[in-house]
């Protein structure tokens, strides 16, 4: 099968399996009670959670710049940030989960001059992330439990985080030790691979040798996280589904984490599916995990038509474009 034929074939599987999901649970749905709490949205709390959402996005761009200026890599927080916008466009209506990734490492390939470079850190900037969003999880779950709030699966979110952290800080503290061991294998045409892969562990030795500054990246992980909590919380709260903090701290960083998978359409019946499995823990019905799920989702992407915009102006050079800073 040729290249577009597969990727034409996966995109089909991947519409198969947002509909499936989303049939299954539609048809254990409300619906009539779902369109009413949408009609009634709170206006107040729909702009609360546009705004934090926002905030997120700021606090996403000032991390990843913190971790350029590990590499000694300067560039401008408003392009990071007009980069952001687009990027968020971009996952929000592309088929696939790295769209905006790619925007992220063709802004910034230039400064770093090197692209390699500039994935790595967009790399990084990913499982810092994925990290944080699980340590949010596992702490919430802790503490739900302690609270007589028990959430279902939550052991594997816990050797999640254990298993990414392990190689995490290998990595950052081996780097030459995995580079002496794949260097056994570059030979011939996998010389040329080598050499990138050996650029990315360089990228992480630098990493490793600033903890400060890298542990900085990971509160700022941890903050952006807690802020998609006070999004999906007003949310709530506009949607009038009744939706414990704690028990969001869990079910909104496992949701994200889960929609990472690329067996979806940028998430769509996977993370109603992670939704109305925790719901039936807190004892809520499945209308409310699709009201609260879908609803949510609809704002980021109405957000999201900001980063449209970005890229549109940034297209016909109309906006500026920010400076290496």
């Amino acid at each position: 099968m040729k290249k577009p034929g597969l990727k034409a074939a996966l995109v089909a599987l991947k519409i198969a399996v947002s509909a499936a999901l989303l049939a299954v649970l539609f048809s254990r749905a409300d619906t009539s009670s779902m369109l009413e709490q949408f009609r009634q949205m709170n206006l107040a709390w729909t702009a609360a959670a546009l705004a934090i959402y926002g905030a997120m996005l700021i606090v996403s761009a000032w991390r990843w710049r913190l971790l350029l200026r590990i590499q000694e890599v300067s560039v401008g927080f408003g392009r990071l940030t007009q980069s952001f916008l687009v990027a968020t466009f971009f996952n929000n209506f592309l088929p696939s989960n790295i769209g905006g990734d790619v925007v992220r490492v063709a802004d910034t390939a230039s400064y770093a001059r090197s692209k390699t470079l500039a994935t790595t850190v967009v790399l990084l900037d990913r499982v810092l992330g994925l990290v944080a969003l699980l340590a949010v999880a596992a702490a919430a779950s802790a503490l739900a439990f302690y609270a007589g709030v028990h959430l279902r699966g939550m052991q594997y979110v816990w050797g999640a985080l254990t298993a990414i952290v392990i190689g995490l800080v290998f990595v950052l503290r081996h780097p030459a030790r995995i580079g002496r061991a794949t260097g056994r294998f570059a030979a011939g045409r996998a010389a040329g691979v080598h050499r990138r892969f050996q650029s990315l562990l360089d990228a992480m030795a630098r990493f490793g040798g600033q903890p400060r500054r890298l542990w900085s990246a990971f509160v700022g992980a941890i903050a952006v996280q807690l802020l998609l909590v006070l999004f999906y919380i007003c949310a709530a709260h506009s949607l009038a589904v009744p939706l414990p903090l704690l028990a969001a701290s869990v079910i909104v960083p496992v949701s994200l984490a889960v929609q990472m998978v690329p067996v979806s359409i940028n998430g769509f019946g996977v993370r109603e599916a992670v939704f109305a499995f925790f719901f039936a823990s807190l004892g809520l019905d499945v209308s409310s995990a699709l009201t609260l799920s879908l609803g949510s989702a609809a704002l980021i992407m109405l957000f999201s038509l900001s980063g449209g915009v970005v890229f549109l102006l940034r297209a016909r050079g109309l906006l500026p474009v920010a400076e290496a800073a």
